[in-house]
């Protein structure tokens, strides 16, 4: 079991009542703008479009917002930023690699606040390269267990659609793919009529360093700060949290 995914999965579960909804609306507005502007308005032409909608729309965005957000990235309307997709990485406590992906309008101010963030709470910076190796760039999908969706089933819906693995995650499954066969994954589950909570391309990484409830909160509160700012898009991380020590850490 991925302990990142886990602990990621239930992080966006919380997110809906969450009292950073806000700043998690802005950061799902940026994805659909830099998903319009790279592949046009046209959500039928434009999966990465449909799928940054969709994540909106599960985390109860108004219709309204996405529809701005839409025409703002596909220039149909003025007063969207030229946002820059720029990768950081760093090291967390325990040596936990880390991967920090900013959408930004603001390069100078992107890079002083996420290094700021990390060397204020117990993290390092690391040079281009030297942590990105140790992650691949996959397609996940994330699925809620419900009454008639088993892992045996998923993987009947969705093998011969490129899936390379199902990992239970304790609440909802996990399928991961190559990026190229993510809305092939998508599609199938759609056909089948199973219902996925979210679709996006993701870094996984390739070896996790396990962790100890006394480092997991320093990691996790590491990557809490990072998350407030509002440049930072996405965190990835190569640690692993056991079941016992997720449920050490309370909520």
């Amino acid at each position: 079991m991925s302990g990142h995914s886990k602990w990621a999965t239930t992080k966006h579960k919380k997110a809906v009542i969450d009292s950073r909804r806000a700043k998690n609306f802005a950061k799902l507005i940026k994805a659909i703008e830099i998903a319009a502007r790279n592949g046009g308005p046209d959500i039928d032409g434009n999966p990465t479009l449909f799928d940054a909608i969709a994540k909106a729309k599960k985390n109860s965005m108004p219709a309204d917002n996405i529809d701005r957000a839409v025409k703002r990235g596909g220039g149909l309307e003025s007063g969207g930023a030229d946002w820059q997709t720029i990768m950081y990485e760093g090291y967390a406590p325990g040596g936990v690699a880390l991967m920090i992906e900013c959408l930004t309008d603001s390069r100078n101010r992107a890079a002083s606040e996420v290094r700021v963030a990390v060397t204020r709470n117990g993290g390092s910076m690391a040079d281009p390269g030297s942590v990105s190796y140790m992650f691949n760039r996959k397609g996940v999908v994330l699925v809620n267990k419900v009454a008639g969706v088993t892992e045996d089933r998923i993987l009947e819906v969705v093998l011969d659609a490129g899936c390379e693995e199902v990992n239970d995650l304790g609440d909802s499954f996990e399928i991961v793919s190559e990026p190229s066969d993510l809305v092939a994954v998508r599609t199938a589950l759609q056909g089948a009529g199973i219902d996925y909570e979210s679709a996006d391309t993701s870094f996984l990484p390739s070896l996790s360093v396990p962790l100890d409830a006394e480092t997991a909160t320093k990691v996790f509160n590491l990557i809490d700060a990072i998350e407030e700012l509002d440049d930072v898009q996405n965190v990835y991380g190569n640690f692993d949290v056991s079941d016992e020590v997720m449920a050490s850490l309370g909520d």
